[in-house]
């Protein structure tokens, strides 16, 4: 069965995008650099992570939010061509989108769904929200953060209040120039 992973750049505050974001402004002001690891003369170990969370998703669940602020860099078929998408959404558009499955009952749903289309790869979380309702769910099973060294201050937070700490085994740490990936398996509730 297919694992879910939340894979993202944040902050070294935990932001995923800055204050301001929109559709115009998808990372929100001062977030660009966010993903300069990936795209801006990435050096060959970090590159080894983009190509690993490509090569190994089969399916990605994000939020409406997400869907809506970025669906037009994307185009057709979303972040990773030929992969299904799972959008969790109260209002599913009324025309539909190639690629784009609008799922109206929730983060559970949507999880479930993409996990049958991912098969043995990876169902990947995209966006904080769908994060932050899949963590507390017990839905999430690993968590991979690329820290950058900025601080933004606010923005949207990759991760937000939770009813109980959930512990996390750490699977890797790897610091580059750019930034430092940081894998972890994520564990149960503690009270």
């Amino acid at each position: 069965m297919a694992l879910v992973i939340c894979d993202m750049s944040i902050s070294l505050d935990g932001y995923v995008t800055g204050p301001n974001a929109s559709r115009t402004n998808a990372f929100g002001d001062g977030a660009h650099s966010l993903h300069d690891w990936m795209f801006e003369d990435p050096i060959d170990a970090d590159r080894r992570y983009l190509e690993d969370a490509i090569a190994h998703c089969g399916a990605i669940v994000m939020g409406r939010t997400s869907f809506d602020k970025t669906v037009d860099a994307w185009g057709p078929g979303g972040p990773v061509p030929g992969t299904p998408n799972f959008v969790v959404t109260h209002n599913a558009p009324a025309e539909p989108y190639e690629g784009y499955t609008f799922v109206t009952d929730g983060v559970a749903s949507a999880i479930e769904q993409a996990k049958s289309a991912a098969g043995n790869k990876w169902v990947g979380l995209h966006g904080a929200t769908v994060m932050q309702q899949a963590l507390p769910l017990g839905l999430v099973d690993e968590i991979y953060v690329h820290v950058v060294p900025l601080l933004l201050g606010g923005g949207t937070p990759l991760f937000a209040a939770l009813g109980s700490a959930i512990q996390l085994e750490r699977i890797e740490t790897h610091p580059s120039p750019a930034v430092d990936h940081l894998r972890y398996r994520v564990g149960s509730p503690t009270p």
